[in-house]
């Protein structure tokens, strides 16, 4: 009998995390309504994960509108997701009026989708930085590791490139 709930213990954790490996991850656009980042119909998808209170997520803002200008007309989405918290006790809060400030300063050209916190894509894709890059494939599973951190001095557009082309 001590199996047989082992057993089955084991096979509801296992069950649990296949279905959070697998699971969708819908964002809240800045406008209202959500975004299923996985179910992009046979599209590449670049998440660019940032915060608009971080200095370097200007220099990634930039980055991704010169990305997004590359690959205009390309079977390739482009989403700038915010990480600014919901919460206005948090250190991290930012409002959606904050958001919209940050979005027009740097004149972003694709839309943005929040997640407070990072509590769905930070995890998700096992992000460990912010500012960082995610490339899903056409099917919507991530396509190699993040693209973690922003240097001023190295173009990180290159690498994400390579990684665009390679799945087109």
């Amino acid at each position: 009998m001590k199996t047989l709930k082992l057993f089955a213990l084991v096979l509801t954790f296992v069950t649990v995390f296949a279905f959070n490996s697998f699971a969708q991850t819908a964002l809240t656009k800045l406008d209202g309504g959500s975004v299923d980042v996985q179910a992009q119909d046979g599209k590449v998808v670049v998440l660019a994960v940032g915060a608009s209170w971080l200095p370097l997520s200007g220099k990634q803002a930039e980055y991704t509108n010169m990305l997004a200008k590359k690959y205009a007309g390309k079977n390739v989405v482009f989403y700038y997701v915010v990480t600014d918290s919901t919460n206005a006790k948090s250190k991290n809060y930012a409002s959606d009026d904050a958001v919209r400030k940050f979005i027009a300063g740097n004149k972003l050209v694709m839309p943005v989708l929040r997640d407070s916190d990072g509590a769905s894509v930070l995890k998700k894709f096992k992000v460990d930085q912010v500012p960082s890059f995610i490339v899903l494939d056409k099917s919507g599973n991530q396509a190699g590791e993040a693209f973690g951190g922003i240097d001023p001095k190295f173009d990180i557009t290159i690498p994400v490139s390579k990684k665009i082309d390679s799945l087109l």
